[in-house]
C-alpha cells in the first residue's frame, strides 16, 4: 500500500492552481507529513526528480530548494471557513497530494514577491518510470478553516486520517456523484384540486449530523358548516430550522399544524366560514403560543411531578434545543396566504409584471439580534440590562430573538438550577435577571394571492439567504420557468395545460442583474435583514447560474452552491459534518406554484416522479 502511493507520487503528478478570490490572501501551514515523505529514505527519487525539473515554467528554483530544505511551503489563497471569514473573499486552490504529502504554489513566492494569479498549470513527469495508466482521482485537503483541492495519481487508498497539524485528505465527489447527493431528499407534488395551487417542490441538504431542519406540508379539505355547495383547501407548508440539535424542528413537524389548525377552526366556525378577518392572524399566534408553552413550561410540570430521569430526557430534549418556525397558510376561498415568521428563516413572493420579468417581495423579516426593531423591543421589555443585545445576539449567545424551546432564555435561574441538580439543563448565562428573553409569538403578513399570473412563493431556513439575495431567488426560478417552458416537456396529463396556461408566454428579451429575468427592489430592506456572506460572489461572480435540475428546490440549492463551477459544487458536497458546517448550513427549501388548476375540489395529490428522488413508494400525499 505504501509502495504503490509513493511510486504515484514520485513517477507522475500534476499541478494546476487557480486564483478565483477578489483579493489576495497568503498563509503558510506546517507541512509535517511533507517532511517525513520526502525526509525518507524510499522518496529519494521524488526528491531528485523536483531537483532536475527546477527549472520548470511556473516554478522558481528557490522553492524547490526550499522543498529539499524541508522549510515550510508557501500555499494558495484557500477557501476560508465563513465561521471565521465571513465576509472575506473566498479562493479555491488546486494542490498537490500524494499519500498525505501536499504541496502548492499560488500567490506569492518563497521571498513573497506577489505573482501574478490567474489559471496556470505545471505538470512535472519523470518519463523513464512514469505509468499513464494510473488513474487520476479530485480529493480535498481540509485544515481548520481552509479548504484545498487537489489531485492525486494512482489506485491506492486515499487516506482519511487526521495529522498532526489537523489536516485531512478525502477522495471528492464527482459531478455526477455530486448531483446524487443534491438530489436525494427533493420531493415534488402535483396538486390538482383546483383550489389556488398547482404544485409544490422542496428539498433539503444536511450539514449537520443529523440534519437539525425539518419541514410539513398538509392540505385540510373544509368542508361548509352550512348547507352551501362545496368546500375550501386549507393549505400548510412550513420550514423549522432547529439549532443544538434537531428535537424541536422535529416537535414543531409534528405538532405546529395542528396546534394552528385547531385555532383556526374555532375561529372558522365563530366566523361562519369566513377566514378574512383579523381574527385569522390571532389565531394562529395563539397556535405558536400554546405549542411553546408546552414545550418549554408544561415539559417541566411534568417531569418535577414523575421524578423520572427517563421521562426527562424525553420532554426536555425539544425544550433544551431550539427551532425557528417558517408557516404559510393558504385559504383557497379567500385566497389569502398568512405567513408566519418566528426566527430567521424567510419567504419571498415572485410574481411577474408586465415587462414578463418577475419582482421579489418578502413576506417575513428576518428576527435576529442584528434587527433593529428587535433589539429595541428586547432592550425596551428588559430596562436596564446592557448585555440583553450583544454583538446582535440575545445575552451575546442566542441569534434568532425568537424561538420554540431554547428554555434556558425562558426559565427562571431557579428552575435551570433545579433541573440541573435534578435531571439535566444548559448553564445558566451570568447575564440572565429577568426571562424571558426570546419568545415563539411569530410576526404574521398577509398577501393575496393571484393564481391566475403564476404567483410562487419560496419559503428556506437561513441556509439560502446565507448564499443568495432575494431578488437572486426569484429571478433564479423565474429562470427555471423559462426553461421547463423551452423544453416543452409533458409533466402529468391535464397538469401540463395547467402550467402552460399559468406559467407560459413569459421571458424578457432584457434580463436583469446576473442574466436572471427579475426586476431589482425598490424597497428598501430592513436594517438589520441578513444579507449574503457565502455563494456566487465568492465562486467568481453571478454569471454562473444554470438550469439542470426538474426540482426547483434543488435548482436552488446547486446555485446557491456554485451553479457552473461544478469543481465548488462537487467540494461543498463531498465535506463530511463537522467539516462543513464551516461553509454551510442545513438547507431547506420549499418552492409552492399558485395557479386555476382544473380539479374539482377532490382532486389528487401525486408525486411527481421526475423531480423526487427523495419519495420512495407509490401513492399521493397523506392529507389531514
Amino acid at each position: 500500500m505504501r509502495r504503490a502511493a509513493v511510486q504515484a507520487f514520485r513517477t507522475t503528478f500534476q499541478y494546476t492552481a487557480r486564483g478565483l478570490g477578489r483579493r489576495p490572501f497568503t498563509t503558510s501551514l506546517p507541512t509535517t507529513a511533507a517532511r517525513r515523505l520526502l525526509s525518507s529514505t524510499s522518496t529519494t527519487a521524488a526528491r531528485r526528480t523536483l531537483k532536475n525539473h527546477s527549472n520548470v515554467t511556473g516554478i522558481p528554483p528557490p522553492l524547490l530548494e526550499n522543498i529539499n530544505n524541508n522549510n515550510s511551503l508557501p500555499l494558495p489563497p484557500p477557501l476560508q471557513s465563513s465561521m471565521y471569514y465571513r465576509r472575506a473573499s473566498v479562493v479555491l486552490a488546486s494542490a498537490l497530494v500524494g499519500y498525505g504529502a501536499w504541496y502548492s504554489y499560488n500567490g506569492t513566492d518563497v521571498n513573497n514577491v506577489p505573482v501574478k494569479r490567474g489559471y496556470s498549470t505545471t505538470t512535472i513527469t519523470d518519463t523513464s518510470t512514469a505509468d499513464t495508466s494510473l488513474p487520476t482521482r479530485n480529493v480535498l485537503v481540509i485544515s481548520a478553516d481552509q479548504l484545498h483541492t487537489g489531485t492525486i495519481v494512482g489506485d491506492g487508498p486515499i487516506s482519511k486520517t487526521t495529522s498532526e497539524d489537523g489536516t485531512r485528505v478525502i477522495e471528492m465527489l464527482n459531478p455526477e456523484q455530486a448531483t446524487e447527493k443534491l438530489r436525494k431528499l427533493e420531493e415534488s407534488y402535483l396538486v390538482n384540486r383546483g383550489q389556488g395551487v398547482v404544485r409544490y417542490d422542496l428539498v433539503q441538504l444536511p450539514s449537520n449530523d443529523p440534519i437539525e431542519d425539518d419541514h410539513t406540508e398538509k392540505i385540510i379539505e373544509m368542508q361548509p358548516a352550512t348547507s352551501e355547495k362545496g368546500g375550501n383547501d386549507w393549505m400548510f407548508w412550513g420550514v423549522f430550522d432547529g439549532h443544538s440539535g434537531w428535537t424541536t424542528s422535529a416537535k414543531l413537524r409534528q405538532t405546529l399544524v395542528s396546534f394552528v389548525a385547531r385555532e383556526l377552526n374555532q375561529t372558522y366556525q365563530e366566523s361562519n366560514n369566513d377566514l378574512s378577518g383579523p381574527g385569522v392572524e390571532a389565531a394562529i399566534r395563539k397556535g405558536f403560543l400554546k405549542l411553546d408553552d408546552e414545550i418549554v413550561n408544561q415539559s417541566v410540570q411534568k417531569v418535577m411531578r414523575a421524578n423520572n430521569k427517563t421521562m426527562a430526557a424525553e420532554l426536555l430534549a425539544p425544550a433544551l434545543s431550539g427551532s425557528c418556525a417558517l408557516l404559510s397558510f393558504y385559504d383557497s376561498r379567500s385566497k389569502l396566504l398568512r405567513v408566519a415568521c418566528t426566527g430567521d428563516s424567510r419567504a419571498v413572493l415572485g410574481r411577474r409584471t408586465e415587462s414578463g420579468k418577475w419582482t421579489a417581495t418578502p413576506l417575513s423579516v428576518d428576527q435576529t439580534g442584528s434587527n433593529v426593531d428587535e433589539a429595541s423591543r428586547l432592550r425596551r421589555e428588559h430596562p436596564n440590562e446592557p448585555y440583553v443585545v450583544r454583538n446582535g445576539r440575545v445575552l451575546g449567545g442566542l441569534e434568532p430573538s425568537r424561538a420554540f424551546g431554547d428554555a434556558s432564555y425562558k426559565w427562571t435561574r431557579e428552575i435551570s438550577e433545579r433541573l440541573r441538580k435534578h435531571f439535566f439543563a444548559r448553564s445558566v448565562s451570568p447575564a440572565l435577571k429577568t426571562p424571558p428573553y426570546v419568545t415563539a409569538e411569530p410576526v404574521i403578513t398577509t398577501t393575496r394571492i393571484e393564481p391566475e399570473r403564476g404567483d410562487f412563493v419560496v419559503m428556506a431556513t437561513d441556509g439560502l439567504w446565507e448564499m443568495l439575495t432575494n431578488e437572486e431567488v426569484i429571478g433564479l426560478v423565474g429562470k427555471w420557468i423559462d426553461a421547463q417552458q423551452q423544453k416543452g416537456g409533458k409533466q402529468s396529463g391535464l397538469f401540463d395545460s395547467v402550467w402552460s396556461r399559468t406559467f407560459g408566454g413569459g421571458g424578457s428579451s432584457k434580463d436583469g442583474p446576473g442574466g436572471l429575468p427579475v426586476e431589482v427592489s425598490k424597497v428598501e430592506e430592513v436594517e438589520g435583514q441578513k444579507t449574503p456572506f457565502r455563494g456566487v460572489r465568492q465562486w467568481g461572480g453571478n454569471d454562473g447560474f444554470v438550469v439542470e435540475d426538474a426540482n426547483v428546490a434543488t435548482h436552488l440549492v446547486r446555485n446557491a452552491l456554485g451553479g457552473k463551477n461544478r469543481e465548488q459544487v462537487s467540494a461543498l458536497l463531498t465535506l463530511p459534518a463537522p467539516f462543513s458546517r464551516r461553509y454551510r448550513d442545513d438547507l431547506t427549501v420549499q418552492v409552492i406554484f399558485f395557479g386555476e388548476g382544473e380539479g374539482e375540489g377532490r382532486g389528487e395529490v401525486v408525486v411527481n416522479r421526475e423531480a423526487s428522488k427523495g419519495v420512495k413508494g407509490e401513492g399521493a400525499r397523506a392529507k389531514l
